[in-house]
């Protein structure tokens, strides 16, 4: 709220709380959650429960959840990475975006990199997006965040030369802020291989990067 003079009064962030309320068909919890000192209905996967657990618990080599990123919210997750050790990323962090659907694990998340070091890598656009395929069209609801963390995990370490994808400008002044609105051509060995051409679904102004 602003005063009359401009000051900015901030408001306390209330800690996350959860009510159960009952469990459903498919699976998941209804609860309300209570945030800002209102309380809404929200959705649950006992899916999405699970897996944030294990990546707490047991988490793929050089990975760590950041706590703070799901105090608010378990739709989207933030993901501390570290290069791997003998790879030209060692020593190097990083941060990954997790971002969840309603219809997760049937739709793939929402991932990229972000923060301010995004890795200088053949499929890393500079804006944060991945041109991975496990990430559109080779995903499966039997793959998990783990999977992922872990082809990330391989395709930096197996990177011979730092660079950014051949297109990078282009594809940053005109993509979608969301990179599962791109449609990507992938050739050779999909995990790792860069796109033949990547482009937008759509363009717009208040959709592009």
């Amino acid at each position: 709220m602003l005063s009359p003079r401009g000051v900015t009064r901030a408001r306390q962030l209330l800690p996350l709380r959860l009510w159960p309320r009952r469990s459903c068909g498919d699976g998941s919890i209804m609860a309300s959650m209570q945030t800002t000192g209102r309380r809404v209905e929200v959705w649950f996967p006992k899916r999405l429960q699970k897996e944030l657990l294990a990546l707490q618990n047991d988490p793929p080599p050089g990975m760590t959840l950041n706590e703070k990123s799901v105090q608010n919210s378990i739709t989207q997750w933030i993901v501390d990475m570290e290069g791997a050790p003998g790879t030209l990323y060692e020593g190097e962090k990083f941060q990954l975006l997790f971002k969840f659907s309603s219809r997760y694990p049937f739709d793939s998340p929402q991932v990229m990199f972000t923060g301010e070091n995004i890795p200088v890598h053949p499929h890393v656009y500079s804006n944060g997006h991945i041109c991975l395929s496990i990430l559109t069209e080779d995903w499966s609801p039997a793959l998990s965040v783990q999977s992922v963390c872990l082809s990330i995990i391989s395709m930096l370490s197996s990177c011979k030369e730092k660079r950014r994808p051949p297109d990078n400008s282009f594809y940053v002044r005109t993509c979608n802020k969301n990179p599962k609105k791109t449609k990507w051509w992938y050739h050779g060995l999909k995990l790792h291989s860069p796109p033949v051409w990547c482009f937008p679904t759509y363009l717009g102004q208040d959709d592009t990067c």
